[in-house]
């Protein structure tokens, strides 16, 4: 190992590199894992042997199991609001109603087309302890957050939903998520074809719904 002005170097790449990739593959692996076997049913041992990495490292970035899964559940938070700004950003003069159309399949599409992502964000996060409950909590009011900001760029800051911006977030944010669960665990018989007509009935949806808060 050497060390140069900025950073260690090891095998011809910086040490914090290595280390954010080894991150990475865990959070990788825990995806797949909680995913595919559920949190309960998991194992450091068995993300360790997902990931190709010893156990040692898994402890080099978290402290226990539980940790992994915050990891995993807020990239997928974070994913999903990515897909979401960029697909906004790109019909930035498009009606209100276009704009929730496409807000809602972004999300959609980024949660509820991988079965895995969609079983953690739903199913697994869910009552696993109180501190993940708590955290729970505190992803789903960024959400609140980045609808109130959303629907104020839209409208004008002075818009002001019926009931108030809380009880109209929180309503449709629970119904966005439950509909999106519901997508992603659904097998239609008719093949991709009828999951793309369940997603455009779901997106016309949760789009009503938005549209009635305007």
């Amino acid at each position: 190992m050497t060390a140069s002005s900025s950073s260690r170097v090891y095998d011809g790449r910086p040490v914090d590199d290595r280390r954010a990739d080894r991150r990475a593959q865990f959070i990788a692996a825990g995806l797949a894992v909680f995913g595919e076997h559920g949190y309960q049913g998991s194992s450091i041992t068995g993300v360790c042997k997902a990931a190709g990495l010893a156990r040692a490292q898994f402890y080099e970035h978290f402290d226990n199991r539980e940790m992994l899964l915050l990891a995993v559940y807020d990239l997928i938070q974070a994913d999903a609001r990515l897909a979401v700004t960029e697909a906004l950003a790109a019909v930035t003069d498009a009606d209100a109603a276009t704009r929730a159309r496409i807000a809602v399949r972004a999300y959609a599409e980024s949660i509820g087309s991988d079965p895995r992502r969609a079983r953690v964000s739903f199913v697994e996060i869910v009552g696993v302890s109180a501190g993940v409950e708590k955290h729970r909590v505190e992803q789903r009011e960024i959400w609140v957050q980045f609808f109130t900001a959303e629907l104020r760029r839209t409208l004008g800051q002075d818009f002001v939903p019926a009931g108030g911006y809380r009880a109209g977030a929180t309503g449709f944010i629970g119904a966005l998520m439950a509909l999106v669960h519901q997508w992603s665990t659904d097998d239609p018989t008719g093949g991709p074809a009828a999951a793309r007509a369940e997603l455009d009935d779901l997106v016309e949806v949760l789009t009503l719904f938005l549209i009635s808060l305007m």
